[in-house]
């Protein structure tokens, strides 16, 4: 079975390009939705909640998947909107089709398209994609870059700093629990500011080294896989909040991605209280 130590380079090559292809492919099918005045959501959730998804998360993910069974059929699957595929080559491509659906709803340009590639151990190869800007962030295999409007840059996390001095992003003001609200408010109130509602691009926001801290809580493997893997390669480490990997288990996952050692600390000391 294959995994991220045993790739020879052609097997590297292969996936790296296949990655960027489907991040090349989740372009149009998304872009060809967003903004658009008759899109309309259907709600995921119940009791009152809102989880929406549209036609577009549907048409990037079938995309997407329709290349990795052209390309390589005996890799897995494990999407966010359809069911999964169990992988036959010990490598499965964890997708979010569109990360930050609200986002994409309201004509915000903070949504993207979430490529993954994981084996036993987790993630190794992420690509975090903003179609309607044209950004891209690449980390994992020897890659580790940003494309876009300013050009192509490597990624590098920030050095270390105080908590006091640190940039602390979340998508949402209620994080999950009452519990869990009241650990996230203890690292905002030590942080110089707090943002919210980024989604993905929060993350790829930290590998590029213009913020400290995200910290989540409620996340499924495919919301976290490839930002992981792009974190991971731009310097920064992401645990969940006991400080143990992240693990692709199933939902409710916390997540506390840093940008180094140093602010993970003062951070992951404030959340366990």
């Amino acid at each position: 079975m294959l995994n991220r130590n045993n790739l020879d380079a052609a097997t590297t090559g292969q996936v790296i390009a296949l990655a960027m292809d489907m991040a090349d492919a989740a372009r149009p099918a998304s872009l060809g939705y967003f903004r658009r005045a008759d899109l309309v959501a259907d709600n995921k959730a119940s009791l009152g909640a809102f989880d929406p998804v549209t036609a577009a998360d549907r048409a990037v993910e079938d995309a997407l998947r329709a290349i990795i069974a052209d390309c390589r059929p005996q890799d897995g699957i494990l999407g966010e909107e359809r069911a999964g595929v169990d992988s036959q080559s010990g490598l499965t491509w964890v997708l979010d089709p569109i990360d930050g659906t609200r986002a994409f709803l309201s004509g915000a340009p903070t949504w993207g398209v979430l490529i993954g590639l994981a084996d036993a151990q987790g993630p190794f190869l992420g690509v975090i994609d903003q179609p309607f800007i044209g950004e891209r962030f690449v980390g994992g295999l020897g890659q580790c870059w940003t494309a876009g409007p300013s050009g192509r840059h490597p990624l590098a996390t920030r050095p270390g700093r105080d908590l006091s001095q640190a940039i602390l992003f979340s998508t949402f003001p209620e994080v999950g629990t009452a519990a869990e609200r009241a650990a996230f408010q203890r690292v905002a109130d030590a942080c110089q500011l707090t943002r919210y509602g980024m989604d993905c691009y929060a993350y790829a926001l930290l590998a590029a080294g213009q913020i400290d801290l995200v910290v989540e809580a409620g996340l499924h493997p495919y919301d976290i896989a490839a930002p992981l893997a792009v974190i991971e390669a731009a310097g920064g480490i992401v645990t969940n909040w006991q400080g143990g990997p992240v693990t692709m288990a199933d939902g409710g996952q916390q997540v506390l991605a840093a940008a180094n050692a140093e602010v993970h600390a003062q951070a992951l000391a404030l959340l366990r209280g």
